[in-house]
């Protein structure tokens, strides 16, 4: 494999959109030992720009550079989507090698019923399982090594044991007393507050909304939701078949 970059103090939580990764992230705030970092990659795409510590951030090597930059001084903690691509990521075999990326999953067919709630025009691409796979296996190739997946359904079903589990395989502490937290809008999601309203009522992790059979439901009896759905499954079971068993 060639000679390994040495290791930053990056961890990363990677997630196609509405799998539950912004109360995955809320948690990581709430523990207060590195810095969190709110999907600078898909709002630097988004947006055009995005602020990341004391940087604006243009470009995904922009985001690359900031998150070294604040590295170099804390540890950080992001979380990022899929709707995107992400090639100025890809190409990067070092960042791949030396930060620390996790991944985290739930049901296409979940996920795709709240993303259409929030999206009527949501497309096959942006749905992410797709790319989130890509990531994977860049990463994969990059240390050799099987990344950290967690599915979102046993951190709502077994919030400790999960998290508990996926500090010990990205090697930090688990801290219990961060399993819960304030209700809010944190004020780094407001300029996407719809997508993030859910999570701003809760004060753990706790299951709401739409999801299970009534979702599969939905999903089911649209045409082009279904379709979706069968294009996406593939890459969500090779993810969860390697994901954390708490």
């Amino acid at each position: 494999m060639g000679n390994t970059p040495e290791r930053i103090p990056v961890l990363a939580l990677w997630s196609a959109p509405r799998c539950r990764s912004t109360a995955f992230a809320r948690m990581m705030t709430e523990r207060d030992d590195r810095v969190v970092v709110h999907e600078p990659f898909s709002r630097v795409v988004d947006f055009g720009e995005v602020e990341v510590g004391d940087r604006v951030a243009r470009s995904e090597r922009d985001v690359l550079a900031a998150l070294g930059a604040i590295a170099a001084r804390r540890p950080v903690f992001f979380k990022d989507t899929t709707d995107f691509h992400y090639p100025a990521l890809l190409a990067d075999e070092a960042f791949l090698a030396a930060a620390t990326h996790t991944f985290i999953i739930r049901h296409p067919a979940e996920a795709i019923a709240s993303h259409h709630a929030l999206n009527p025009d949501l497309g096959r691409d942006e749905i992410g399982f797709s790319r989130l796979y890509e990531i994977f296996t860049a990463v994969q190739a990059a240390t050799g090594s099987t990344p950290v997946v967690i599915d979102s359904d046993d951190l709502l079903d077994r919030p400790a044991e999960t998290v508990r589990a996926y500090c010990s395989a990205v090697g930090i502490p688990f801290l219990p007393d961060a399993l819960s937290w304030e209700p809010s809008m944190r004020p780094e999601w407001r300029s996407t507050s719809k997508w993030h309203r859910s999570t701003s009522e809760t004060a753990g992790f706790a299951r709401g909304g739409r999801g299970g059979a009534a979702a599969a439901e939905a999903v089911e009896a649209d045409p082009v939701l279904r379709a979706y759905r069968d294009y996406h499954l593939p890459y969500y079971e090779k993810l969860r078949a390697v994901a954390l068993r708490p």
